[in-house]
């Protein structure tokens, strides 16, 4: 089923085994990739016509040995929308949505954490725990639930109320923490040994960007191979825009794609911003950021374990990073939904409000053909949403 053989770490390239349960890699205290024999892989893209409607379709270049593995509810293959509407009032002729939230619990961590989840059980992990803003502790929770394995989850206590019920919904075991995404990380770093937990926190184990860079793979099959010229993405913990950007490095040496690359854009918060500040400061990593403050609970991450690829792939793509503010983002969630259809979550309206502000300074230029993600449903924030319209 996978030609997956080894992991690499980020920082110095060390091999390390695959059938091991890794957090970060104990030679850098960085994230693992996953890397697979690519030259034995013998796939064309046409003969992904016919498989299976989800991002298990790309098997191959997936980290589970076999189908009775997978740990699946249906997540990816998402739709990629054209906005015509939305996209006239920037000044935009090919703007196009790919919308997250149609994948099961409402999220792109959906595809992470089914991954996760899957790899997880194959070696043998019975206790799952994750420090969530939220969206991510409801999809370990339903993955969890599906696999049979116990969920330990730990939220801020002022994130939406709605993902608190989920979790509880699902079976996961939930405690709310007074103070932000970081704190919750550190509970579970000090818990953990004693506990008998394994962390599936963001990038601090190997295979959620494994699913999110299923989002790269979609993106390419969708747009009939040809890469659009500008990729807009939320930036929390940044696993999909890595994730993205090692799938269509792993697309060119398929054969699948030719060398050409989006440029990739990183929207954040104003109120927590540590990627863009890094950024534009010519910096290589991000300084944590203090006071994180947005009504994007996905957005409200102070420091990123990834910064440094995150960084490296908006350099290396010829992208930029910009912030917005939440009443950016909440004059775009409006924009959005009355142009489209579409009630996003605050996190894709921010990458809306970014497409417009570079499309007004011609960074994006009016041809160009611009995937901005929406990376969840507007429902599960109906709260935080009442509080400011």
């Amino acid at each position: 089923m996978t030609f997956f053989t080894h992991l690499d770490c980020s920082r110095c390239g060390a091999r390390h085994d695959r059938e091991t349960l890794h957090n970060l890699s104990p030679c850098c205290s960085a994230p693992l990739l996953a890397r697979y024999d690519l030259e034995r892989v013998r796939v064309r893209r046409e003969d992904l016509a016919g498989r299976r409607p989800d991002m298990w379709r790309y098997a191959e270049v997936m980290p589970a040995d076999r189908p009775e593995e997978v740990v699946s509810l249906g997540e990816g293959f998402t739709p990629l929308l054209q906005a015509e509407r939305l996209g006239e009032t920037a000044g935009l002729r090919n703007l196009f949505i790919k919308d997250e939230s149609s994948n099961p619990t409402g999220s792109f961590k959906a595809r992470g954490l089914s991954a996760a989840v899957t790899r997880a059980r194959a070696l043998g992990a019975g206790r799952l725990a994750i420090p969530s803003a939220g969206n991510a502790a409801g999809a370990m929770s339903a993955y969890a639930a599906a696999a049979g394995l116990e969920a330990f989850v730990f939220m801020p206590k002022d994130v939406p109320e709605a993902f608190q019920v989920e979790c509880a919904a699902l079976g996961a075991r939930v405690e709310l923490v007074d103070g932000l995404i970081t704190d919750c990380g550190r509970i579970v770093a000090e818990r953990k040994v004693a506990q008998g937990w394994f962390d599936v926190s963001t990038l601090k184990e190997p295979y959620r960007v494994e699913g999110k860079k299923t989002m790269g793979y979609e993106v390419a099959e969708q747009m009939g191979w040809t890469l659009p010229d500008v990729i807009v993405y939320p930036t929390g913990g940044g696993t999909g825009l890595i994730g993205m950007w090692k799938a269509f490095e792993e697309m060119e040496r398929l054969g699948w794609i030719g060398g050409r690359r989006p440029r990739m854009v990183s929207v954040q918060a104003s109120g927590c911003a540590p990627i863009v500040r890094a950024f534009e400061n010519g910096r290589e990593t991000a300084e944590e950021w203090q006071g994180a403050q947005t009504m994007a609970a996905g957005l409200r991450v102070p420091r990123a374990v990834g910064d440094f690829l995150m960084l490296r792939a908006i350099r290396q793509s010829e992208g930029t990073a910009v912030a917005v503010t939440d009443e950016e983002m909440a004059s775009a969630l409006k924009e959005m939904g009355a142009a489209t259809g579409l009630f996003a979550a605050p996190e894709g309206a921010a990458a809306w409000a970014g497409v417009k502000r570079l499309a007004a300074q011609g960074w994006i230029r009016a041809d160009e053909r611009v995937v901005l993600f929406n990376t969840g449903s507007g429902l599960k924030y109906i709260d935080a949403l009442k509080a400011i319209w």
